[in-house]
């Protein structure tokens, strides 16, 4: 189904576990080099089955079928180890929409990938998913104790939450004047200069285009030990109504950490001149968000991707809520959606 790799996973338990129905998936990632459930895919499925009591069959790597069948929720403290470098912002993806329904505080230990291809970076969590989520009462904490990068992985993240009794709408369509353009570029088991470059590159781009831009430059501690050297950029621009855009791009092999700093302002710029209140990112990752909140919620985003269409199609079969698109330009579409009203239910 469309984009038919992890994003049907990570949406459809977690909002299988919010609205405790059992799904079943099958012809997991059936298309890809490599079907089936991985590494990631596993430690989400696993992560969430604890914390809402579910039974599960299938949950192993490899797996192409899965059944999910969730029982009551559970706060408290959990410690998962994804293995390697499988992304922990990805796991995140399926669990943040439960625990904000848990019946008490949550505390997520996760050991994995900070900093890996095809996920975002955990400071685009940190810097641009979770401001906007408090939008909508969702309150979260991330700390990242250590970074962790292919292959070896090894990152470490505490992510705190405090239950929200419901989610309120979300409504952006209409972006407001620019506050700041903020970023973190970082740097590990490399030489510190690979980090600065990153930032002068992505600073001195944006400010041929007008932008002052503040990256914190992030060096590694001699304390901690990493597992595998890497480098990233994240860059987020914020706006006076608490709409955010963000943009990530990490360092290769081979490829100048100019470029990289450079790739990162390119993307924001972009994201900027659309004009739209939200990333093209952020446009499917609120999606689970909006479909369980309470009225109705519309924004603006960049761009419809692929994975924000299986987000809404997973959302309508399992909710049963009706999204609706609008495509305004070659540069912005709006997404809007009666939600689910969905209330937490306190344990005693």
């Amino acid at each position: 189904m469309l984009e038919g790799g992890g994003q049907i996973i990570r949406t459809s338990i977690a909002l299988a576990a919010l609205a405790g129905v059992e799904v079943h998936i099958t012809k997991i990632r059936h298309n890809r080099p490599n079907p089936g459930l991985q590494a990631q895919h596993v430690t989400a499925v696993a992560a969430l089955a604890q914390m809402c009591n579910a039974q599960t069959e299938g949950a192993e790597q490899g797996s192409r079928s899965l059944t999910f069948k969730p029982r009551e929720h559970r706060g408290g403290t959990f410690s998962f180890n994804v293995g390697t470098a499988g992304s922990i912002p990805l796991v995140l993806q399926a669990l943040m929409p439960c625990l904000a329904f848990a019946p008490g505080p949550v505390q997520l230990d996760l050991i994995g990938g900070t900093d890996v291809k095809w996920s975002p970076s955990i400071d685009y969590v940190r810097l641009a998913i979770l401001p906007t989520l408090r939008l909508m009462g969702y309150e979260a904490n991330l700390e990242i104790n250590r970074r962790g990068h292919y292959p070896k992985g090894g990152g470490k993240v505490t992510f705190t939450t405090a239950p929200s009794r419901l989610l309120r709408a979300i409504q952006m369509t209409k972006r407001a004047q620019i506050r700041s353009v903020e970023g973190v570029s970082h740097c590990v088991n490399l030489p510190t200069h690979v980090a600065q470059r990153q930032a002068d590159a992505a600073r001195n781009w944006l400010k041929k285009e007008g932008f002052d831009v503040n990256v914190l430059v992030e060096y590694p501690n001699e304390q901690t030990q990493h597992a595998s050297p890497g480098s990233g950029i994240t860059l987020v621009a914020s706006f006076m109504d608490g709409s955010t855009l963000g943009a990530d791009n990490l360092g290769e092999r081979g490829k100048p950490a100019e470029k990289v700093g450079e790739d990162c302002a390119v993307t924001i710029l972009e994201e900027i001149e659309s004009g739209a209140s939200f990333d093209q990112h952020l446009g499917d990752i609120l999606i689970p968000f909006m479909a369980v909140a309470e009225g109705k919620s519309e924004i603006s985003v960049s761009r419809i991707t692929t994975h924000t269409i299986t987000n809404m199609r997973v959302a309508e079969k399992i909710l049963n809520v009706k999204f609706n698109v609008n495509e305004q330009t070659d540069k912005t579409a709006t997404i809007a959606v009666e939600g689910f009203g969905l209330k937490a239910q306190r344990t005693q």
